[in-house]
């Protein structure tokens, strides 16, 4: 199953660069393939990251998209993959207006 997730590095600390994009959902969840990259769950042993990349062991914050837009914990800056622009403005959102916008700073919620 694919779906439009939220996929943030936390590799370099709290607030890593985030990216919008089409994930491949596998194994229940439990891994995760975008980009020619496989993720497995940190199975809730991560500090604020749920998902390690099973190459570079570096760590990430995985989850589906917020309708509020909500997604970040703190201040980040934000890219939208271009195939996953309507699907997250139009119909995740709710903001057609904002389909052309690829990038943008997402408020956190601390």
């Amino acid at each position: 199953m694919k779906r439009v997730m939220w996929i943030e590095n936390k590799s370099e600390g709290l607030a890593g660069p985030a990216r919008i994009g089409w994930v491949e959902v596998k194994e229940k969840g439990k891994r995760l393939e975008y980009q020619n990259r496989a993720f497995r769950s940190l199975c809730g042993q991560g500090y604020k990251a749920n998902y390690f990349d099973m190459k570079s062991r570096k760590e990430y914050w995985i989850s589906g998209c917020r309708k509020d837009g909500r997604d970040a914990l703190y201040n980040t800056n934000v890219e939208i993959d271009e195939n996953a622009l309507e699907e997250y403005w139009k119909n995740i959102r709710r903001m057609p207006e904002n389909i052309g916008k690829r990038k943008f700073r997402a408020s956190g919620k601390y």
